[in-house]
């Protein structure tokens, strides 16, 4: 039905007759002529129909946006002074000679505008429509671009592309499971693979070396904007590979898949060690472009007399950590209560602050709710190790040593944002050297990235003596403050697999349960591997330059977990749920609902 897409027609072409098919992006009659932009998925072509053809006249005198057509012409170019370059096609027009209409449009439900201010709802409700939009159309054949580069970049390198199972078991990913039922097996249940972390390790044991998949996961979990129920991963899985390795041929491929599709350098990945970038900017993945930084100040403040600074200062579990924004002192009062509120989302229970008006003044240039707390030496010397100006702003965090990175961390995003601080186009990083556990609120332990992560140097024994200073083998590739993957070396022995599991609180009956095929298989002689997954929406969403996953995906759910399109989730036929010996609950509301 066409010679080629709409977007591709240029000065090559001209005297060419051409037959397109698309919608139409706009009608305009000026004059007794009518232009046409027609818009396919590769682009945008103007096309001319003037009165000479009254029958083909008359029919695009009759189109509204949207209408379906094929049209006929013959390409030519367009005068000097009607160029347009801001389109692909802007240097050539059709004069049409034919026009069908392949299929009607009523009236849209939603503007297609570029400027368009549709809510989000209707885009998803409308998602077919929203896809057309040619902003959206780009970012979803960017996306097809990504994709295509990244299996031939791993194709490239011996990696083969198996597929895993969807319908499995669960396992602790730290997120809920989906969860399906089995109708042959009553009462019981498959899980949706929040990863196939398992599946892709028992590859490594079977001999396949170097395996990929490019993989639809699923989480139940509470969503943001670049969280979804789910999500596609690009999942890679060495035998006989170090850590090393396995980070030097993915920063290759992140490296190569930039300069391929943005023409952007990368240049080599600095690493930072976990430790470090919470020490430094409150995070686990830091914004390089944002100079700013935390300062610890807790040894300036073990003396004074004002316990928001005296207690953490000398709490071994505690941290006082300071900010200093440049040209921060022109905030006011109020804007200072926004960001003292805005560190309360982190856990902080307040937000001291200091303004540098003059530092020629000495003590009475600077303006602080607190100062009179603080002695003259300690100002002197929080004033040297922020190297702090006139004009500028420090802001204290004093609490738990968690809740004062978490929250500085925040608002040193926010800060660097706010003054326009970030510099430069593209910071990556490694981060390295992660703790293998945390503490949950109970005060038990909870595996930082996975139970499979193997710790560094350390045997299972001396594991289980101190697993809480122990330092896993694992590894986060970090983008402008976006963690785009994360992986390990794997534990590739059932002793250390169990002692994990002990130190988790799953004894030897439930790791049989859940795992036992997997500490089975450890025993035949598994190979050293180690993997990483990266998360492609996220990937795609930064490349594209948008702010939500949501944008970048052609069906994407809502911040509910639900599909406007669909009405998705939706209720069972009653006769499914009998067969498959499942009894809905309703809850309280439901049940003082009248029928």
């Amino acid at each position: 039905m066409r010679s080629q897409y709409c977007g591709d027609v240029n000065k090559s072409h001209v005297g060419q007759e051409v037959t397109l098919v698309g919608w139409v992006n706009r009608s305009r009659d000026l004059g007794g002529v009518v232009f046409l932009d027609l818009r396919d998925r590769e682009g945008i072509v103007q096309v001319v129909y003037d009165p000479d053809l009254p029958e083909v006249f008359d029919v695009a005198c009759s189109l509204r946006s949207e209408f379906c057509v094929q049209i006929k012409g013959l390409v030519r170019a367009r005068p000097d002074s009607q160029v347009n370059n801001q389109m692909r096609t802007g240097e050539i027009e059709i004069l049409g000679t034919s026009l069908t209409v392949l299929n009607s449009s009523a009236p849209l439900p939603i503007n297609m505008d570029k400027n368009q201010h549709n809510t989000e709802e209707q885009r998803l409700k409308y998602r077919y429509l929203d896809l057309r939009r040619p902003e959206m159309a780009e970012r979803i054949i960017f996306r097809a671009k990504v994709t295509s580069a990244v299996r031939r970049f791993l194709d490239g390198n011996g990696f083969l592309d198996i597929e895993t199972p969807i319908l499995t078991k669960a396992t602790p990913e730290g997120a809920r499971d989906y969860l399906v039922p089995s109708r042959t097996y009553k009462g019981q249940f498959f899980a949706l693979p929040q990863s196939p972390q398992l599946f892709k390790q028992l590859l490594m044991m079977s001999g396949f070396d170097r395996y990929y998949q490019i993989v639809k996961c699923f989480r139940d979990e509470d969503l943001r904007a670049d969280r979804q129920p789910e999500f596609t991963q690009i999942d890679i899985e060495t035998s006989f590979m170090s850590s090393a390795q396995v980070m030097d041929k993915t920063e290759e491929m992140m490296r190569s898949l930039f300069k391929e599709l943005l023409n952007v350098d990368l240049g080599e990945f600095p690493k930072m060690t976990f430790a470090e970038a919470m020490r430094r900017f409150g995070s686990d993945k830091p914004d390089l472009r944002n100079p700013l930084e935390l300062i610890d100040v807790a040894d300036l403040l073990t003396d004074v007399e004002f316990k928001v600074f005296q207690g953490p200062a000398t709490d071994p579990e505690g941290r006082v950590a300071v900010l200093c924004i440049p040209g921060g002192a022109k905030l006011s009062r109020k804007q200072l209560d926004e960001y003292a509120k805005y560190a309360t989302i982190y856990g902080a229970k307040g937000l001291a602050w200091m303004k540098i008006n003059d530092l020629d003044k000495g003590l009475e240039g600077i303006q602080s709710p607190v100062l009179k707390f603080l002695s003259e030496d300690v100002v002197k010397g929080l004033l040297e190790r922020t190297d702090a100006k006139s004009g500028d702003l420090i802001l204290f965090g004093a609490d738990k040593a968690n809740i004062v990175s978490e929250a500085m961390g925040a608002l040193r995003i926010k800060a660097g944002e706010d003054f326009d601080l970030l510099k430069g186009d593209w910071k990556p990083l490694w981060v390295v050297d992660f703790p293998m556990f945390e503490r949950t609120s109970d005060g038990g332990l909870h595996a930082m990235h996975h139970p499979f992560t193997a710790p560094s140097g350390m045997t299972p024994e001396q594991l289980e003596a101190d697993p809480i200073s122990a330092i896993s083998d694992a590894y986060d590739m970090v983008l402008n403050g976006c963690e785009l993957g994360g992986g390990s070396v794997r534990i590739h022995n059932s002793e250390m697999q169990t002692a994990v599991f002990r130190i988790l609180g799953i004894e030897e009956e439930e790791a049989n349960e859940k795992f036992g095929f997997l500490l089975e298989a450890l025993r035949y002689g598994t190979p050293p591997h180690a993997g990483l997954a990266f998360g492609l929406d996220r990937i795609i969403m930064l490349m594209t330059g948008t702010s939500s996953i949501r944008d970048v995906m052609a069906f994407p759910k809502t911040t509910t977990a639900a599909c406007p399109l669909t009405n998705a989730p939706g209720f069972a036929n009653p006769e499914q749920l009998v067969e498959l010996g499942i009894d809905v609950i309703k809850s309280e509301e439901e049940k003082e609902t009248p029928e």
